[in-house]
């Protein structure tokens, strides 16, 4: 049983004997109606706290560890400034990806092709240019997880290691409106990786590419077609990824 759910259950318990003891106590009549509020009270008391203990143990439960299971991927990984470019230079198709580590929906984008993605790059079939944008900088709370993690992304690729990490960045999404990691952290992520030395750490802790990510995301609005992450471009096109053959009709 994980952490979450022992605190959920736990919660739970407390909850039903505080429901216990208001039933007790109007059960004594009007004499205990003064019982009876001070009760009420600490019930809510107990829900408060026990929402904030849950949501702060909850961020503890979720390390940012790589997953079992993700593999890098054969094909070549180039950093140019804010974009990280991954595939054959004479792939039949290139696209922009533009997303944000803290936004739901690139997840579940991920989810839904990141495989078919993989399969079509290490094909020579696709080229990816993907974008970490610092754009729901404000989502975070403290805010800038997502500045963090745009530039950690593009310090891992300083390292060779942009696709493990992006990928466990996805992986291990925290919640939107939530305290995101740490630069410490992310740091440490890096190192579960593979990556030695200071020069990563330091890129990470000095926001070493954080301006060339927020110089990225605002050419990007600048060009007015940009409505949020993600968003899929290609030869400064929007392409619509709600149609499910998208990919298939791009590398075929």
């Amino acid at each position: 049983m994980g952490g979450a759910e022992r605190n959920a259950r736990k919660k739970k318990q407390q909850a039903q004997q505080a429901t216990r003891a208001v039933t007790a106590a109007r059960s004594g009549g009007d004499r205990n109606k003064v019982v009876l509020g001070v009760v009420v009270v600490v019930v809510l008391a107990l829900v408060v706290i026990g929402g904030v203990v849950w949501t702060a143990r909850s961020k503890d439960d979720q390390a940012l560890t790589p997953p079992a299971g993700i593999a890098d991927i054969s094909a070549p990984v180039a950093r140019e400034g804010a974009v990280v470019v991954v595939g054959e230079p004479g792939a039949k198709a290139t696209i922009d990806l533009y997303e944000d580590f803290l936004c739901p929906a690139c997840r579940n984008f991920k989810e839904v092709y990141g495989e078919r993605m993989k399969s079509e790059i290490e094909a020579g079939n696709l080229r990816v240019r993907y974008h970490a944008l610092p754009f729901l900088i404000r989502y975070s709370d403290p805010e800038g997880y997502s500045r963090d993690s745009s530039n950690a992304a593009l310090c891992a690729a300083d390292q060779g290691e942009f696709w493990e990490y992006h990928e466990t960045l996805f992986a291990q999404q925290p919640e939107e409106g939530g305290p995101g990691y740490t630069k410490e952290e992310l740091v440490k992520l890096g190192t579960d990786l593979g990556i030695t030395g200071d020069g990563f750490k330091q890129c990470v802790e000095s926001g070493a590419h954080e301006a060339e990510a927020q110089a990225g995301l605002d050419e990007l609005r600048a060009g007015g077609q940009f409505k949020g992450t993600p968003t899929v471009m290609k030869d400064g096109q929007v392409i619509d990824f709600g149609n499910e053959n998208w990919l298939t009709d791009l590398v075929r």
